[in-house]
């Protein structure tokens, strides 16, 4: 196995004895998803980008979401009972997850989150996710999510 960064995702990983396939690409900035599914060869659907957003009660909140598509904020808005949901400023994501943007994970954040997942995830064989740093995504199963994380499954999905 190659070697890989210990990130406080590794760890909760590993506290929780979840299996996983470190990958490795060419961090680009403002790439997302689709630089990384482009370097690894894999469907951009299986890359599941980690959203950190607040609500106008300025609560944060993580959500899963496959890197093809995005999030009705509108919809997840209706969802949570509130008026609305905006993708968090840099700083407050970076105070609240501990992680520099472009390498957020929802494994190990500093505070723990809410963590809402787009249900059609589950249905996928493996997924990538960040490993808690820029450039380095873990494969995982669907299922392990659940075990790592309290997670509500949500239908906000939208394609771009």
């Amino acid at each position: 196995m190659p070697e890989y960064p210990v990130t406080p995702a590794v760890r909760a990983l590993r506290d929780r004895k979840i299996v996983f396939i470190p990958h490795f690409y060419t961090y680009e900035e403002h790439g997302g998803t689709r630089v990384s599914a482009s370097s690894l060869g894999v469907p951009e659907h299986r890359i599941i980008k980690t959203l950190v957003l607040v609500s106008d009660e300025r609560k944060h909140l993580l959500v899963l979401m496959h890197g093809d598509r995005e999030v009705s904020t509108k919809e997840l808005a209706r969802v949570l009972g509130v008026k609305r949901v905006e993708p968090a400023e840099e700083a407050g994501a970076q105070r609240q997850t501990g992680y520099q943007f472009g390498g957020t994970s929802p494994f190990g954040t500093r505070n723990p989150l809410p963590v809402y997942a787009e249900e059609t995830i589950f249905e996928l064989p493996s997924i990538l996710i960040n490993g808690g740093k820029r450039g380095f995504l873990v494969e995982i199963a669907p299922a392990d999510l659940l075990k790592a994380l309290d997670i509500t499954r949500v239908r906000v999905g939208i394609t771009p």
